[in-house]
């Protein structure tokens, strides 16, 4: 699904240059969930947006489901991002003046599906995560765990290949957090890949394999047993 080989990345800081990625080789299967972790610069945002095409390396490979991600055009990355990626982030990233069943069809919209099915396929994604009932709330109206949710139904509303989640309860209670990976969870469970950035311990052992940067370098990659998030939910 995801094929990475010997990766790199590096910013220009006035006269200097920052090496935040130095040759990253790493690979995804369908149906795994992922944890990416490391401290503040560690590269672990950088490697998530080469593999979100919000950026792109400087030198090495990248493949998404068999196609090479290499000197696309924005038009082109942007048809491949809905193609292949669902994004669900931190801070939600809702339109605040778009009901939650609108936002969940924002994909879509670019799909170019009709207005019709595309509000049906989004309700159908918000039954899936157990918001039928706030489909017409504003996310102002709603929790930070039912924004989450709402976040998480839009990601999977295209269908994608791949779901890249950046820090999803980092903004969000234990309890909250629990139910949220619970979630992502099932939807794994599902066949659904998963790449998951966490600073938070216990989130990373809810997937099935955790994955370290230092300083640009993968220094661990492991599997887990993984800890079901429905126990910690309702303890």
């Amino acid at each position: 699904m995801i094929d990475i080989k010997d990766l790199h990345k590096s910013y220009q800081m006035g006269h200097n240059s920052l090496h935040v990625l130095k040759g990253i080789n790493f690979e995804a299967h369908e149906g795994e969930m992922v944890a990416i972790m490391g401290s503040s610069g560690s590269g672990k945002s950088t490697f998530l947006n080469i593999i979100g095409m919000l950026d792109e390396a400087d030198r090495g490979s990248y493949t998404l489901d068999g196609k090479p991600i290499k000197n696309l055009n924005e038009k082109i990355a942007a048809k491949y991002r809905n193609q292949f990626l669902g994004f669900i982030f931190q801070s939600f990233n809702l339109i605040s003046y778009k009901s939650a069943v609108e936002n969940v069809a924002m994909p879509l919209y670019y799909q170019g599906i009709k207005r019709n099915l595309r509000m049906d396929k989004a309700m159908h994604y918000l039954e899936k995560v157990g918001l039928a009932d706030w489909a017409e709330h504003l996310p102002s109206e709603l929790s930070g765990g039912q924004k989450q949710r709402v976040a998480i139904a839009r990601a999977m509303a295209s269908e994608p290949k791949v779901l890249l989640a950046d820090e999803p309860t980092g903004a969000l209670d234990s309890t909250t957090s629990y139910e949220v990976m619970e979630l992502m969870q099932a939807i794994n469970d599902e066949g659904k890949t998963i790449l998951c950035v966490t600073h938070e311990d216990d989130i990373a052992h809810m997937c099935k394999r955790i994955v370290h940067l230092k300083d640009g370098i993968i220094i661990s990659d492991d599997s887990v047993k993984q800890i079901k998030a429905k126990k910690q939910a309702h303890v």
